[in-house]
């Protein structure tokens, strides 16, 4: 509350006040102004000092008036409303009061009130005027950045939180129209249409995508579902490779179906994945029984192979021939053997009768004069080839690739025994 000066002791200002006045034999009271006397009641019956105190308080009611708004006009905020109001109304009480006082005086002290109201007013309006314009920018913000959602690619929308988003714009919008500074009504109304149409624009953006959406996710889950009745029709099949085949064409046709709903593609995903860990779980489990069968048959080849590179280098070309023979019907009769050796095996074997074959070339040619110059360019040949191998070999026991180092061993056995029966060869054929 504004503090009002206090007024001086009542006796004085009463006596002060009643200064001002007198009174008649007849009980009329009279103030003295500056344009003169006049009357402001008639109090009969009763003492001077008594008829002159009722209108000295009504004087004194109306300086405490001017009092209190002397003070509200530099200590609160009064609207200009307030202020135009006051200052109308202690004109018209303090024009002609019935009152008995210095009116002259209260009268120069509510003029100069006005020049006080004036840069009052201006202040305040100035300060409107500031708070209007900060309305309005707050208002065009929350605007721009509706308008910026609504003008977003809708391929990179994030419609969730953007909703989420315009939604609390919306929350502002009203909030600032609830305690905010007013606008005025043409800009308030200009900038609500601009906000209506980004979420309208918004809205409709939504309505297209999500449209589309279920539409891609609608195809996406017929063209799955079909894909997973090929699968689930193919979970019992035994014929392993071809099968297994078609389960990778069908991944393929999978990852280019797109994506349904995430509740339907994961159901539907479960079931694709269940159908192939069927097949799967099936072929391995048949391979594992046939590995384990073929288990007995590779030891039994294993051990040939050592008879089989004992005859390597050939030193005995017909007893060699006749081995190896005998080794190949025992080959025959052992049966197959796990697939993950098969080539390693094959390939052992093959470097063995290679060598044969070889050395019985060798004997062939070994009297023919023209292989002469024949079987010492092959034997430089195969020295270089021999060295090259054995490069490679090292290199290969560096990284600790095992696989190479068996078929680079492999190779350099058939090549040193091929230059071994290519140096007798040169030999014999020189006598």
């Amino acid at each position: 509350m504004p503090v009002v000066p206090a007024l001086a002791d009542d006796s004085a200002a009463a006596k002060a006040a009643a200064a001002f006045g007198r009174v008649d034999e007849d009980g009329t009271v009279y103030v003295r102004e500056q344009a003169g006397e006049r009357t402001v009641g008639q109090f009969p019956g009763v003492s001077t000092e008594e008829a002159l105190a009722l209108y000295v308080r009504r004087y004194l009611d109306l300086q405490a008036k001017v009092a209190l708004f002397e003070a509200r006009l530099t200590s609160t905020d009064l609207s200009v409303k307030e202020i135009d109001q006051t200052l109308a109304r202690l004109t018209e009480e303090t024009a002609e009061p019935s009152a008995v006082g210095d009116l002259d005086g209260l009268r120069a002290r509510v003029d100069a009130l006005r020049g006080a109201a004036a840069e009052r007013r201006s202040q305040l309006e100035a300060e409107r005027a500031a708070a209007k314009a900060a309305a309005l920018a707050a208002r065009t913000e929350i605007i721009e950045a509706a308008e910026k959602i609504a003008a977003t690619d809708p391929s990179r929308m994030q419609w969730r939180p953007a909703g989420e988003e315009l939604r609390a714009l919306l929350e502002r919008w009203k909030e600032a129209q609830r305690t905010g500074p007013r606008i005025d009504r043409a800009s308030e109304e200009a900038l609500w249409k601009r906000f209506s149409h980004a979420r309208t624009a918004f809205d409709r953006e939504r309505r297209h995508y999500f449209a589309e959406l279920e539409q891609r996710n609608a195809a996406a889950k017929a063209a799955k579902e079909k894909l997973v009745a090929e699968a689930e029709a193919l979970s019992s099949s035994t014929d392993w490779g071809p099968t297994a085949g078609a389960y990778r064409d069908l991944m393929a046709r999978w990852k280019a179906a797109g994506r349904a709903s995430r509740k339907d593609d994961d159901a539907l995903w479960a079931r694709f994945r269940a159908a192939q860990d069927t097949f799967f779980q099936a072929r391995d489990a048949a391979n594992s029984a046939t590995d384990a069968e073929y288990a007995a048959n590779l030891q039994v080849k294993e051990a040939l192979l050592v008879e089989a590179e004992a005859l390597v280098p050939v030193k005995d070309l017909a007893a060699a021939k006749s081995a190896l023979r005998d080794i190949q019907e025992r080959w025959e009769e052992a049966g197959r053997v796990p697939r993950g050796d098969l080539q390693r095996v094959e390939g052992r074997l093959r470097a063995v009768e290679n060598a044969v074959r070889d050395a019985e070339q060798a004997q062939w040619t070994r009297t023919n004069p023209e292989t002469r110059a024949r079987a010492e360019g092959a034997a430089a040949q195969l020295e270089a080839a021999i060295e090259a191998l054995e490069a490679d070999l090292a290199a290969a026991q560096s990284r600790g690739d095992q696989r190479a180092v068996k078929d680079l061993e492999t190779a350099l056995t058939a090549r040193r025994s091929w230059l071994e029966q290519v140096v007798r060869a040169a030999e014999d054929s020189r006598g």
